[in-house]
Order: structure tokens, then sequence, then C-alpha cells
């Protein structure tokens, strides 16, 4: 009984973990910051989107937490840029032959081959969105289209 429910804590577990966050879920779990938003920003944050002058926190809200985290320097102002990665498929086939000896029928050994034709999935990463903040505050962003 404590290994079924080990596996599906388990299972529950990766599942909310791979499922996709909306503005509204990271709304609802940070409500205060969101209270504590202008006007503005929380109706921008609802609808996913950005403008020029946000907060760093309206921006988690709209957009989650960044997968990457840049700070410097530009024109003596301090920069911090948020990248957002995603993952694309790629897909490939892989064709291969093999050769070996094994027991046949009445423990005669016997060779054998194969020919065998394996798809093969890999997942590439990508930048998806960069968003870059100058004193704290957006002052650009470019997302792959």
């Amino acid at each position: 009984m404590k290994t079924f429910l080990l596996i599906g804590a388990s299972a529950l577990l990766l599942f909310n973990s791979c499922a996709p966050v909306t503005p509204q879920q990271r709304i609802e779990n940070n409500i205060g910051v969101y209270n504590s938003l202008p006007s503005r920003e929380q109706e921008l944050v609802k609808r996913g989107e950005l403008a020029r002058g946000m907060s760093p926190d309206a921006v988690f809200m709209a957009w989650g937490p960044p997968s990457r985290r840049y700070q410097g320097l530009q024109n003596n102002a301090a920069t911090e840029r948020w990248d957002y990665e995603g993952s694309r498929p790629v897909y490939s086939n892989s064709v291969g032959m093999g050769y070996g000896y094994g027991t046949g029928y009445y423990g005669r050994r016997a060779g054998y081959s194969s020919l065998f034709l394996s798809p093969e999935v890999a997942y590439v990463p990508y930048r998806r969105a960069t968003v870059l903040f100058k004193n704290d505050r957006v002052d650009s962003w470019e997302s792959a289209q």
C-alpha cells in the first residue's frame, strides 16, 4: 500500500511540475505581489503582456521565472537580462545491422543477423524570449515567433 501511495504521489508531482503555469495561476499563488502592482501593470499581467517601464515583479507575474539571469552595465545604467528557454523536438532515424551467435533449437549454436530502423527524438533548447531591464524597469523585450 505504501508503494502504491509513493508511486501515486511521484506521478502527481511529475505531472504538476510539467504542467504549464498561466499568469492567472501566478496571480492566485502571489496575490500580495499582484495587489502591490499599479493597475496598469495588473491589466497587462492578466493578459500575459509586457510594456516598457514594468517592474521585475510584474514581468515575473506575466511570464513566470526566467531560465537564466544576466547582470551588466550599459551607458552607466545597471542592466539585467532575463532569458526564457524553450525546447524543440528534433526527429531522426538510425539504421543499423547486428550479427551474433545464439543457441538455436536443440542446443545448436546458430548465427543470426538483423537490420533495424530506430526512430529517435531529441529535444534541443532555444532562447524563446528575452527581457532587458535598465535601472530595475523593463527597457525592451523580444520573443521568438
